[in-house]
């Protein structure tokens, strides 16, 4: 054969081999591909679940600080839990909790301290209930925070229900929290939309039993520490605190957006195919992940599904049967005149953008320099109509022209679109002279001015100091008080001048005051309202308020 012969067949030898390697590889990407997505959907739902668990790890903890609380200030145990689950906000800090509340011994139709105790804590009368047969009960006293839905459980003798009874007894035995079996809450009596709920149990235990479950106070009752029940086998106890949850609040507090990205989940009170299902989000498929959940003593299970099966072999398989090593090429070629286009095009358009953002630059100078000159030329010839002569000319002018060029210094030296009303405010009349104490104290809300907004101002409270040094209390002649406030969707400005010695004639208006009235009425779309009486001034500046930032 040719040498050439051999040539193409070794190259097209090559290529099978190559070929073949490529597709190897392939089938070898899409097997890592299947299990390290699934590796990774494991550690997701691993996530999930430690964040549920701390979560639940966080409202104990809150718990056991509650009962410090109470154990250490029993004779303000409603006041001082009260004041610390409101400091440390636990539906802020560790949301999914309906509240943190407080469950206090009783014995049987003994219920005259218990309902006192509710009357000094909520200042009602709160009845216990419901009757029950028990010899000793532990009605709430305290829930924590106090909303409509939490109200309804006021009063409830928990150890007459059997399942919160047994969560009760079982914390009472160990000390440890206990968590009750799945009960509908009495918060879900009004509640629009009902959820299954459970509750966590920490006992309260006193230092000395003081009455057998079951038996009759003594004579002296309202002398002695409150009620403690005792039992056979366990320590006396006073009271409870507690946690009631509704579990699909819990859930979604915990979760938050993660929600969206799980195609289902489900979470069952315990373990096996008979514990029952008390969280149900979307569709669990075969391949779910499950996770062991510690909530007190019990354990429940959740199920998370990401995916199908197909989902995650389904692509790189496609990619095997259609011929990795052509694609590959073909994607290659792609890819590289892609970025060269790219690269052109992102050129054009970055050049393109850079000339529109000039032209917009040069239209907006010219468009502030003509609005400027504009005005200073209006400044000039009301200036000019209402002085007497040249000095007295200049002198005005001057002023208000470092008027305008203070407002517009603060917008450039602060390098932000808007300033300050009340630095507008504290520059005038700091240099008319008013003491530094007197403009620390001027406060009001913040008030941010665009361009036109504060160059208006500006001229007005340039002028209203201005008056006020000539004829007014800036002049020593009277007491000058200043505020502002947002009333609604308007800002109101307010100049007040007192103890004048004679009353001032606003009948008339200067041409600088017709000026800076039609500035007010057309730039800032406000009005301008000029009081006198009684040897005072009162002037009034309203304008649409601004949105705010």
């Amino acid at each position: 054969m040719r040498p050439s012969l051999w040539a193409d067949r070794l190259m097209a030898l090559s290529v099978r081999v190559i070929g073949l390697v490529i597709m190897l590889a392939a089938l070898a990407a899409a097997i890592a591909s299947f299990f390290y997505n699934k590796a990774q959907e494991s550690d997701q739902a691993a996530r999930i679940g430690m964040q549920v668990n701390a979560r639940l790890s966080d409202q104990l903890s809150i718990l056991e600080g509650v009962r410090a609380l109470y154990q250490s200030d029993k004779t303000t145990g409603g006041a001082s839990v009260r004041a610390y689950l409101a400091a440390l906000q636990p539906q802020a800090r560790a949301p999914g909790m309906q509240g943190v509340g407080v469950a206090i011994a009783m014995a049987r139709s003994t219920p005259a301290a218990v309902e006192a105790r509710l009357r000094e804590n909520y200042g009602r009368d709160i009845a216990v209930w419901p009757a029950t047969d028990q010899p000793v009960g532990f009605p709430i006293v305290l829930i924590e925070p106090d909303d409509p839905l939490n109200a309804d459980a006021l009063g409830y003798d928990m150890y007459s229900e059997p399942i919160r009874r047994e969560a009760m007894r079982r914390a009472w035995l160990t000390g440890q929290p206990a968590a009750s079996g799945i009960v509908q809450l009495v918060q879900e009596r009004h509640a629009g939309s009902k959820q299954p709920g459970f509750l966590i149990y920490i006992p309260v235990y006193a230092e000395q039993p003081l009455l057998d479950a079951g038996a009759a106070p003594p004579p002296d009752e309202a002398a002695t520490p409150p009620t403690v029940a005792t039992a056979r086998g366990a320590r006396p106890v006073e009271a409870f605190v507690y946690a009631p949850f509704r579990i699909h609040d819990l859930m979604t507090s915990v979760l938050g957006r993660q929600i969206d990205g799980i195609d289902g989940i489900e979470v069952t009170a315990g373990e096996g195919p008979s514990a029952p299902r008390v969280f149900v989000h979307g569709k669990i498929g075969w391949d779910a992940h499950e996770q062991r959940l510690q909530v007190a003593d019990r354990q429940w299970t959740m199920r998370i599904s990401y995916g199908r099966f197909i989902d995650r072999l389904g692509r790189p398989l496609a990619i095997l049967l259609f011929g990795v090593a052509i694609a590959f090429l073909a994607i290659r070629l792609h890819q590289m005149q892609h970025r060269r286009l790219g690269a052109f095009q992102a050129l054009a358009e970055e050049k393109e953008r850079h000339a529109e953002d000039r032209e917009l630059m040069i239209g907006e100078m010219a468009h502030r320099m003509k609005n400027a000159f504009a005005r200073i030329g209006a400044l000039a010839r009301i200036t000019a109509r209402e002085s007497k002569d040249l000095r007295d000319f200049e002198t005005r002018f001057d002023g208000r022209l470092r008027a305008l060029s203070d407002a517009k210094q603060m917008l450039v030296t602060g390098a932000v679109e808007t300033v300050d009303l009340g630095a507008i405010i504290r520059r005038e009349l700091g240099l008319a002279g008013w003491p530094a104490d007197r403009l620390a104290a001027l406060a009001g809300p913040d008030v941010r001015l665009g361009d036109e907004a504060a160059q208006a101002l500006a001229l007005a409270i340039h002028e209203l100091v201005t008056n006020s040094i000539k004829y007014g209390a800036l002049a020593g002649r009277g007491e000058l008080a200043v505020g502002w406030r947002r009333d609604g969707e308007e800002v109101t400005l307010d100049w007040t001048e007192s103890g004048l010695p004679e009353t001032p004639h606003v009948d008339t208006e200067s041409f600088g005051t017709q000026f800076i009235r039609s500035l007010i009425e057309r730039q800032l779309k406000g009005s301008w309202d000029r009081r006198a009486a009684d040897h005072s001034l009162a002037v009034t500046i309203r304008w649409p308020a601004p949105a705010p930032d």
